[in-house]
């Protein structure tokens, strides 16, 4: 089949394509280097619709390729360059066509589309240029490693090979092309760490610097620059010199470095990592059709399993779901906030500061019970902003501006008479939160928002003492603050949509992710890992040993272990966590001995760390008093993975979020559930739990997995 049949059969499954364009035109190099055909990519919309690659788009430039084929052909032009439109170059295939295909074949055809039209470009009769002048990323970064020469801005935002991070390989080339142009270890880099390392992208200089882009230039006027080096390549008064590959131990231990890294990560949970590993390791021979092929396979195999599925479905509820939070009120309804006032001055609360700091750039007052404590917010805040600017991340000027904005007072009144949202990150418990709220409502003016940093106690309580309790709502974050973008926001009984509306509004400007969530105990993030860590410590206290236990949920990819994670939070804390909920639903939660032991005892956690990797701490293993009985790490993980999914199944029952969408989305965003698994409920489903449990599965076929 030729590759405009295969396009146009992939076209005709994707009616619903956003089309790139390829356009051609043609102008005379500087320098009297010749007559030059440049191709932009350009699906036709601005910079905020990124352009990609579905079927109809390749047919495109398969087409601009047979034009300027002709023309090398015949002696025409010299050279050919590919660039974008501006800020972006392109950014790799349309993943909503991925997620519509039904059978290995058609998926197979994907692989071989794009490989069959990049390739023409490394075969075209004249040198080929690649002018990455803005965001690339896939497929975007693929069609340019198929010339020869390449480009960078140095303005560049984003630039990436992120198809390991979704479930997927870079299947157009980059697995068999990046390691044969700058090595192994450095390929290894870009296409394993960055995309297990929570998608990080490189920006223009590192481009450069890694080997990728043979020449950096400003972003203002990059393609002039770009077209200038072309003229004086084309002349032969710039020869391009790149290092001679080592194919020989290097090669394979920047494999090995890759396998150490996925195990890590993903502890082999998920296949891509392993499958871009496996092409990279067989491309050290440097036959290029060998490693397409492979290519292909990986590809076709990936996008007809489910970790891909998972991966799509959460990277749509992070940059669409996120971003529109179900249930959140008319944003018109929300009121101006000019001044922020913060309750409390310890470690969270000087967090929250400097995040309504940066982000709203108004003023923030911390009030505390004294002075010492308040000086040492203030000051907390101050350091922060001077790390800033040592990072170069702002400029004196607005070092001094943020500084000046802040401050700290002993008089609440003094502090929140003019304050228009007040938060509170005092000691958890409800008597205190109270007090608290009645001091500010006694000073705050009548239109203020009162928020709660409450992670498990009933925003509904803590307003009911209150003579405008419609005002308040619970503004639950993630430690550390500045990292994890989740916000749960708890609308009490009272609350009215102005103040929700208002609490919406904030977060947005904070850059959170923002889920509405029932005032219900511990709301979503803390009750689900609470009875995940109640499963493994009654596994624990009942006699299975804590390494066995640990390793039973290893398979589930989390960013550490669930002791891990408890040292992190702080035993006290989760102890706290685990009795609230315990008197809420003692049926389901228990209160482990032995963590109550630890807590006790003063202890930070299971483990000490003298040879540089976790242990169980003798003083620790003292203190546990275990039963007989022992279990092996699957009926350890099918006991968890029970206890989540019944969890997850009463939560939705009582409408504690919308849908199973929103517990995802929390659990990605606000404790680093793995994107490959789609958060929990795609893993449930696939895995037969959600049925085992629950009786049936939590998401509709075709959501998150291959559709029927």
């Amino acid at each position: 089949m030729s590759t405009a049949e295969l396009l146009k059969g992939a076209a005709e499954l994707f009616p619903d394509e956003v089309v790139t364009q390829a356009h051609v035109r043609h102008f005379d190099l500087p320098f009297g280097a010749g007559r030059f055909a440049l191709i932009t990519l350009d699906n036709g919309l601005d910079h905020t619709k990124p352009t990609t690659f579905g079927p109809q788009s390749l047919a495109n430039l398969d087409a601009a390729i047979d034009q300027v084929e002709r023309e090398a052909a015949a002696g025409e032009i010299v050279g050919v360059g590919i660039t974008g439109k501006p800020f972006i170059f392109a950014v790799g295939a349309d993943l909503k066509g991925v997620e519509l295909l039904k059978k290995h074949e058609d998926a197979l055809a994907i692989g071989k589309g794009g490989h069959e039209v990049f390739k023409r470009l490394a075969a075209l009769a004249v040198p080929t240029f690649a002018y990455y002048n803005g965001a690339a990323m896939g497929g975007g970064v693929e069609v340019g490693l198929h010339c020869k020469y390449r480009t960078v801005s140095n303005a560049i935002p984003a630039f990436s090979l992120p198809e390991v991070f979704l479930g997927l390989v870079p299947g157009w080339g980059g697995c068999t092309l990046l390691p044969n142009l700058i090595g192994a270890d450095k390929a290894v880099s870009v296409i394993i760490e960055n995309s297990l390392n929570q998608n990080k992208q490189l920006k223009g200089q590192q481009v450069y610097d890694l080997g990728i882009a043979d020449a950096i230039f400003e972003g203002a006027d990059f393609l002039e620059q770009s077209l200038l080096w072309t003229a004086s390549v084309l002349k032969g008064e710039i020869v391009v010199d790149r290092p001679v590959i080592d194919r020989g131990e290097a090669w394979d231990q920047a494999v090995a470095k890759g396998r150490f890294i996925a195990d890590s990560k993903v502890h082999g949970a998920a296949p891509a990592a392993y499958r871009a590993l496996d092409i990279i390791a067989a491309a050290k021979n440097g036959d290029l059709q060998q490693g397409y092929d492979a290519e292909d396979v990986a590809l076709a195999d990936l996008i007809m399993g489910g970790e891909l599925r998972a991966g799509i479905y959460a990277f749509n509820l992070v940059q669409k779901r996120g971003k529109r939070p179900a249930g959140a009120p008319d944003k018109n309804l929300a009121r101006p906030v000019t001044k922020v006032g913060v309750v409390g001055a310890g470690l969270m609360a000087s967090q929250l500061a400097l995040l309504f700091l940066r982000r709203l750039e108004v003023p923030v007052v911390l009030t505390d019970i004294d002075q010492e404590r308040i000086d040492k917010g203030v000051k907390y805040v101050h350091d922060e902003i001077d790390k800033l600017l040592l990072k170069g991340r702002i400029n004196q000027d607005k070092a001094n501006r943020l500084k000046a904005l802040v401050t700290g007072v002993l008089d609440k009144a003094e502090g929140f008479a003019d304050a228009d949202f007040v938060i509170e990150a005092v000691f958890e418990e409800i008597g205190v939160k109270q007090q608290v709220f009645a001091e500010v409502e006694a000073v705050a003016p009548a239109h203020a928002i009162f928020a709660t940093n409450t992670s498990s106690l009933s925003v509904s309580e803590m307003a009911s003492k209150l003579k405008n309790p419609e005002r308040v709502v619970g503004f639950h974050f993630f430690n550390p603050v500045a990292v994890l973008p989740l916000l749960e926001i708890v609308r009490g009984e009272q609350t009215d949509d102005a103040s929700l509306a208002t609490a919406f509004s904030v977060a947005k400007k904070l850059k959170k992710t923002a889920v509405l969530v029932k005032d219900a105990p511990a709301f979503v993030v803390n009750r689900i890992l609470t009875r995940f860590m109640g499963e493994i410590q009654n596994v624990i206290d009942e006699g299975t040993p804590v390494e066995v236990a640990e390793k039973a949920v290893e398979p589930l990819g989390l960013p550490m272990s669930p002791l891990v994670l408890l040292e992190l939070v702080g035993p006290a804390i989760g102890l706290h966590v685990s009795e609230t909920l315990n008197k809420a639903f003692p049926d389901r939660f228990t209160v482990s001995p032995n963590l109550k032991s630890v807590v006790e005892a003063g202890k930070r956690g299971f483990y000490v760390y003298d040879s540089g990797k976790p242990e169980l701490d003798p003083e620790v293993a003292a203190l546990l008093k275990q039963g007989d009985t022992v279990l092996t790490e699957d009926q350890v993980r099918a006991r968890v993975l029970d206890a989540v999914a019944q969890e997850i199944g009463i939560m939705l029952d009582e409408g504690v979020v919308a849908e199973a969408q929103d517990i995802d989305l929390c659990l990605i965003t606000g404790a680093g559930w793995p994107f490959h698994l789609g958060g929990i409920t795609p893993y449930l489903d696939r895995e037969g739990v959600s049925e085992r449990v629950n009786g049936k599965k939590f998401l509709e076929p075709g959501v998150a997995s291959v559709p029927a």
